[in-house]
């Protein structure tokens, strides 16, 4: 059987499992860790195929699923997704580990919804088809809603229909689109469509291609958030439990980048370039808004969130310079950001579950009392950062080195988040760690031996991806190469097909590189 279809369908079978198992089954916590670090084991299986054709899509699988729709269980992983989905495995073996002691009640219904999760972001990563890529989609909203509005907060049921109602209105959008695309190309299936684009057998006008690159935006844009479609995030990563904000934030924000390469770059290269311009903006105003805002913030969670609304930023201003250097960077970020900002998230649960609150006034001097937590949550926050030699420097710096090669100006715009975050985020941990420690604070416990076990797993490549970048960057840069040139090869053929669009009524892009950035000179 597939690799593949184990990594994908193992979490499933688990999740049935546990659903049969009695309601304080202690069999419960072992099977779902288990089954976590066996699909991660088994992502690894991944690499190697991968790895040697990363332009192409390796462990693939294609059985026909609906026949009168002519849908087909289409997957595959390339150099992009194959990151994502080995970040994906490793978090969720995280996740289940500190489920065991941050979640108290219902533990065994938790542990399966996160097992369902898991299963539901596997499939996006890796699906090729359409139609089955919206099922993942919705699959992973699912759980997610559930675990927000079932232990969250005191205003739990607030912040999980809020989350709900924005990202299923993005999913309308998207799944309209995606009915209309398959009516034009009589087919579901990415790659056939992605031929008929290249090969100029499927067309869509100018505005055919603008409405349905907005309807997928829309879906992303929400996901990941980009500013001013961020307004649900600070509040449900808030309100969730430490678990479900670690993987929301670590995770599932990576559905909407990672749509946006796979989906608004690949088939809709003309729109994007007419878009970039504006989408630019606003991924440099949520760098710097939510660099700004996290400043002034009073709760660790929310400040945390905020800094994950700029560090995101940094992804969708790379993807949209049209640079290879800026896509490498962007693509490198989603996992690095990954592991830095999902450190943090839980870190900070193992803080609130000592203290039982999130608000940095309640602490003080932790690192008196508590040295390693100290000591590790000062290396995440320096990742977060983009301290050189650990995770974040790689991504921002290839990010903005792309970006001032096609507007330096952007560049500079976009400089100023990373130093706005080494304000906020050492402004927090010298209020949180330093000091003296009183009251409660005084009796506060540090790292016991299950604890450092998850923080060891994120710490580990949090390091490596700063010190070992070729263990990744070429898959991921191969793997750009191709959609880039796709990009531009398709644009231009576009703009010789209609007219109308070249920019300001001028002539056709004069080099590649005018025509990467999607701009004209003036």
């Amino acid at each position: 059987m597939s690799i593949l279809l184990l990594t994908l369908f193992l979490p499933l079978a688990g999740f049935f499992v546990l659903l049969l198992l009695p309601r304080n089954s202690p069999l419960a916590s072992p099977l779902a860790r288990g089954i976590a670090i066996l699909t991660a084991v088994l992502s690894w299986g991944l690499i190697a195929p991968a790895l040697q054709s990363p332009a192409t899509y390796t462990s693939s699988i294609d059985i026909l699923w609906i026949s009168s729709l002519g849908i087909h269980f289409h997957l595959g992983v390339d150099g992009i997704s194959l990151w994502l989905v080995v970040l994906t495995t490793l978090l969720m073996v995280v996740g289940v580990w500190i489920s065991d002691s941050l979640i108290l009640e219902r533990k065994k219904s938790f542990l399966a919804l996160l097992l369902l999760f898991e299963f539901g972001l596997i499939g996006v990563f890796t699906a090729l088809d359409l139609f089955v890529f919206y099922v993942f989609w919705e699959v992973a909203l699912i759980p997610m809603y559930l675990m927000v509005g079932g232990w969250g907060g005191p205003r739990r049921v607030h912040a999980a229909v809020k989350f709900f109602l924005f990202t299923f209105l993005g999913s309308v959008m998207m799944l309209g689109a995606i009915i209309y695309i398959a009516a034009q190309a009589e087919s579901f299936d990415y790659r056939q469509i992605i031929a008929g684009l290249s090969s100029g057998t499927l067309r869509f006008s100018s505005n055919e291609q603008l409405f349905l690159f907005l309807a997928f935006l829309l879906a992303f844009a929400i996901k990941i958030p980009i500013f001013p479609l961020h307004t649900w995030q600070p509040f449900a990563y808030e309100q969730a439990p430490a678990p479900a904000t670690f993987l929301l934030a670590a995770v599932m924000s990576k559905m909407g980048t990672y749509g946006l390469v796979r989906f608004c770059m690949g088939l809709f290269p003309n729109a994007a370039h007419r878009c970039a311009d504006w989408i630019i903006v606003l991924a440099i105003t949520g760098i710097v808004y939510g660099a700004c805002i996290a400043i002034v913030q009073s709760n660790i969670k929310r400040l945390i969130a905020y800094s994950s609304i700029s560090h995101l930023g940094f992804i969708v201003l790379g993807l949209f310079t049209f640079d290879q250097r800026g896509a490498d960077g962007a693509v490198y970020q989603m996992v690095a950001h990954g592991v830095s900002t999902g450190a943090l998230f839980v870190l900070a649960g193992y803080l609130e579950r000592r203290r039982g609150s999130m608000e940095i006034g309640d602490f003080g001097g932790i690192a008196t009392v508590a040295p390693s937590l100290s000591s590790v949550f000062l290396i995440a926050t320096l990742a977060s950062i983009g301290l050189p030699a650990l995770c974040n420097f790689v991504g921002e710096f290839l990010v903005l080195q792309g970006a001032a090669n096609v507007h330096f100006w952007w560049a500079v715009y976009a400089a100023t988040g990373v130093i706005l975050s080494a304000i906020y985020m050492l402004w927090m941990y010298q209020r949180t760690f330093y000091g003296k420690a009183q009251g409660v604070n005084e009796s506060l416990t540090d790292l016991t031996p299950s604890e450092w076990a998850p923080v060891l797993v994120l710490l580990v490549p949090l390091v490596w991806m700063g010190v070992y970048t070729q263990t990744f960057l070429p898959a991921i840069s191969s793997a750009n190469a191709q959609w880039i040139s796709q990009s531009q090869a398709r644009d231009e053929v576009q703009v010789k097909l209609y007219p109308a669009l070249r920019p300001n009524g001028g002539l056709a892009p004069a080099s590649i590189s005018a025509a990467l950035a999607g701009r004209v000179a003036k």
